[in-house]
């Protein structure tokens, strides 16, 4: 594999904050990073250094020469008034000066993405799709290496999947920054974590993710062996030289600098472990132990003339966690607040416990006052809180979140995502809970904070609602999940992928078994509920469904002919059949799997 970017000493600061210093590292050919780090660490800062839009204050960058390296930013920037074609077609302005060239290869991006209306403006698109627009613009850019910053944030778990798919199809490499542990695991075979923590300031791994977390933990507890090894050394040298003025003044000069050069590394070492904390993040509930706490019956609710979903029932007891799954916009934050009582549904009931306290977590932190400070935040004009019965002096307070005395004093709209995140959670632990609800927890949150506040969820007496998009969240904490499909249905499925299939199609069960209805199909059942009709179109269908499959392979074998790559038109006519053809085979299988699970 060779070289196609390496870093050497590269360093940058902002004030007095360190972000990294002497920092080498180096990136191959067609190599799938994931790039983790705490909040704050510069992983942001570190991708836009080595795509050239931001200068280091030490060190160098080397490119290969011709190396295209396109950077996927957080925030998605399109010209006013860009449309979906428009926003492709100026991507690609600086690889080819030729328009027909261009059009062509937006039109055969548009067929092969799924973006069906080229004339839309990019500013009536979803966070979603605004997401997929930004990703297909620097795929168009031909990058051989692609640094994508938070690539899976606006994305529903549909569109994660779909990212990950186009990634693990990719021929380039990239270097991806996520805290999304399950598309890490999947679409990266080298991890590399920023962190002052390591002597080197990063650690890379070559494989999963899941390899990196081993050996991780493994390092980190090598560390602080070593500290506590050094530390006695140093201990007993020290001892020695103070209890011994004729030693210290017979003892060679480079003994004694070895015992000065032993306490520096013992100060680094330690302050290096010292990093490695967590922020300490504990939930406190009410002891209730009614197992009622909230009741929904046949709950429904419509919004614009829209079914969002319809006939909910759900019993909420301690000790429930309820995971919600649903395509941005499908009605998860909506089914929050009806089931809470926050909003009323158009039909159903809801029974409270009485007194019940609920403490909810905003996605869109509009509670957080911006322009605050980080102590008024935290404490108000206290200078100490009261958690569980016990006065916890707000420095200690901000500690405990991994915020410095210095801060204290910073306005929370100049914090980062991540800081505003644990501000949030740290004044919800003030409040004792019977139903924690959390809609989108995870947004900002690096991954270790992540690993704390999932081991508090699952340990929490109360009762748990979450709405995140992050897969290893809700199948470790969730004891159910419920998913909305966004045409106002409503099921219980037993994990992530479980929805998605019924979703896609691929799935008729859809909606709990209490629940399914089926329509008949016009002839009487027979043993085995399917009607002879139907047992006849079975014997069938499996013929059908290798003639659609036929189908696909020689549509797909159509849309790569070289001698149409010059006629968007045709090009176009050729990515619509093939997506026909494939829904055909979908369809086909959902018949198959229905009637396969009605013929007993």
């Amino acid at each position: 594999m060779g070289t196609l970017m390496t870093c050497q000493g590269i360093s940058k600061h902002y004030g007095t904050r360190k972000l990294f210093d002497g920092l080498s590292i180096g990136f191959g050919d067609g190599e799938r990073v994931g790039f983790v780090g705490p909040n704050g660490s510069g992983k942001t800062t570190f991708l836009k250094i080595i795509a050239g839009l931001e200068e280091a204050d030490a060190g160098e960058v080397r490119r290969r020469r011709e190396g295209r390296v396109v950077l996927l930013e957080q925030q998605d920037r399109f010209a006013a008034g860009a449309t979906v074609f428009s926003a492709l077609a100026d991507a690609l302005v600086k690889t080819t000066s030729d328009v027909h060239e261009r059009e062509t290869a937006v039109a055969i991006a548009l067929g092969k993405f799924g973006f069906e209306n080229p004339t839309a403006e990019v500013g009536t698109l979803s966070g979603g799709w605004r997401k997929r627009l930004a990703i297909v613009r620097a795929l168009l850019q031909d990058p051989d290496l692609l640094l994508l910053d938070e690539p899976t944030n606006h994305l529903d778990i549909a569109g994660i999947r779909w990212l990950e798919q186009v990634l693990m199809a990719a021929s380039f490499g990239f270097v991806a920054v996520s805290h999304d542990r399950y598309f890490l695991e999947t679409v990266a075979d080298r991890m590399v974590e920023l962190n002052p923590v390591y002597a080197d300031g990063y650690f890379s791994v070559s494989g999963r993710y899941s390899d990196y977390l081993h050996k991780r933990a493994d390092f980190l507890e090598a560390q602080q062996s070593q500290q506590a090894t050094l530390a006695n050394i140093v201990r007993r040298e020290e001892a020695f030289l103070r209890s011994n003025s004729k030693a210290q003044r017979t003892k060679s000069k480079s003994r004694i600098e070895e015992a000065y050069r032993l306490q520096d590394e013992l100060r680094d070492l330690s302050s290096r472990n010292a990093r490695a904390t967590a922020a300490g993040i504990e939930f406190d509930a009410t002891g209730r132990k009614s197992k009622k706490l909230i009741h929904a019956e046949g709950v429904s609710k419509s919004l614009g003339g829209r079914k969002l979903f319809e006939d909910v029932s759900l019993l909420l007891s301690p000790g429930m966690r309820v995971g919600i799954l649903g395509a941005n916009g499908s009605g998860k934050t909506t089914l929050i607040r009806v089931l809470t009582g926050a909003l009323e549904p158009d039909e159903g009931t809801l029974d409270f416990a009485d007194d019940l306290k609920v403490v909810v977590f905003d996605q869109n932190r509009e509670k957080l006052p911006q322009d605050v400070t980080l102590r008024y935040a935290l404490a108000g004009e206290s200078k100490t809180v009261e958690f569980r019965g016990k006065d916890v002096h707000i420095s200690a307070w901000a500690k405990q979140f991994l915020f410095s005395t210095q801060q204290l004093e910073m306005p929370v709209g100049e914090l980062s995502g991540g800081e505003q995140a644990r501000v949030q959670i740290a004044r919800l632990m003030l409040q004792p809970a019977d139903v924690l609800v959390l809609d989108e927890p995870t947004n900002d949150l690096d991954i270790t904070s992540l690993d704390v506040l999932e081991d508090r969820l699952i340990g929490f007496d109360g009762a748990v609602i979450l709405v995140t998009h992050d897969r290893f969240m809700l199948e470790r904490v969730c004891t159910e999940l419920i998913g909305l499909d966004g045409d106002g249905r409503v099921g219980k499925y037993a994990h992530c992928d479980h929805w998605l299939d019924a979703v896609a199609g691929r799935r008729v069960d859809e909606s709990p078994p209490s629940k399914v209805k089926t329509k008949g199909s016009g002839g009487k059942r027979k043993e085995g509920g399917l009607t002879a009709s139907e047992k006849s179109e079975l014997k069938e269908i499996e013929g059908k469904i290798l003639e659609a499959e036929e189908r696909v392979e020689t549509c797909q074998t159509a849309t790569e002919d070289p001698e149409i790559a010059g006629d968007h038109v045709e090009v176009q006519k050729r990515w619509e059949a093939l997506e026909s053809a494939r829904k055909d085979v979908e369809a086909l299988y959902a018949r198959w799997e229905d009637l396969e699970a009605r013929s007993g």
